[in-house]
């Protein structure tokens, strides 16, 4: 299991996107080139060993999803040029390895141009089942944002790859290949805290969340040093289902609706069969006037 540098990390330029500013303890276990990534809506802590993410960490809000709604996906991988290049995955690691590029810190996240751009870097990445990132994957993300955007201030989400022993791995820089994914989701206004667990396989669908910690056991981090989040945490998680899509290596972007889209449905339900209606009414009037205009003629 990838566990990592004793201590706490220096993320001095994002420490906005941990709660309290106090970024995860983790213990070491061997060396693994940990090395802190900011970048301008996430933070990842990156293992040059592993060459993918320990973890990565966000701060949403409501207006941040919001703004997220109108950015559309770049889809221009790279990797990222502050990693080594012994460290880091490379596009051809990928290229043919029937894994997809999965994301850590959701493309539906971003909030703007340079974030969306930024959240397809390699570091953000790790090789993800296809089936498992276009639909289980997917619709955890999509779980979070729905509460994030109902929640009554900022949520910390803090999403990671757990690996085996012996971790499979893919390309010529072999990259590890995870065996689960976590996501811990912390509202600071409820202290409340859940954690989704899924299996990297195809097969693998979304079920309750367990607690933060047990995650905390599983995983050998303290996501939220200091914090003693509530236990009965997973009657608070937002209910999962399986989400598809049919758009290749892509997290389809469901977003809860904008604000007073529900009630323009409403009013186009209402006036729809009206003017059906009224173009049959004037159809018939016409009709009934080419006659009236033949007799008298």
């Amino acid at each position: 299991m990838l566990a990592g540098a004793a201590g706490m990390a220096d993320f001095s330029q994002c420490r906005q996107f941990f709660a309290h500013s106090a970024p995860p303890r983790v213990t070491a276990t061997s060396d693994l080139k940990l090395r802190p990534l900011c970048y301008d809506a996430f933070a990842v802590m990156h293992s040059g060993r592993s060459k993918t993410p320990v973890y990565v960490a966000e701060r949403l809000s409501r207006s941040q999803l919001v703004d997220a709604r109108d950015e559309k996906r770049t889809n221009q991988f790279f990797a990222d040029a502050r990693l080594p290049r012994a460290e880091r995955a490379e596009l051809d690691d990928y290229r043919g390895s029937g894994w997809d590029r999965g994301h850590l810190a959701p493309a539906g996240d971003q909030p703007t141009a340079q974030a969306m751009a930024q959240s397809f870097s390699l570091a953000n990445m790790t090789p993800q089942a296809p089936k498992n990132n276009r639909e289980a994957w997917s619709s955890i993300e999509s779980a979070t944002r729905k509460y994030a955007m109902r929640a009554k201030g900022d949520v910390y989400v803090i999403s990671g790859p757990v690996f085996s022993d012996r971790p499979q791995t893919i390309g010529a820089g072999r990259v590890w290949v995870p065996s689960y994914y976590f996501k811990l989701v912390y509202d600071p206004t409820t202290n409340r805290a859940w954690a989704h667990w899924i299996a990297n396989t195809n097969e693998a669908r979304p079920s309750k969340p367990i607690s933060y910690h047990e995650l905390v056991k599983r995983t050998g981090i303290e996501f939220l040093p200091g914090l003693m989040p509530g236990e009965n945490t997973t009657a608070t998680a937002p209910e999962l289902r399986a989400e598809s899509t049919t758009r290749g290596n892509r997290e389809p972007k469901r977003e809860p609706k904008r604000e007073g889209e529900d009630l323009g449905q409403a009013l186009r339900s209402l006036i729809q069969p009206i003017a059906q209606d009224f173009e049959r009414i004037m159809h018939t009037l016409l009709r009934w006037w080419a006659q009236l205009r033949h007799i008298m003629a």
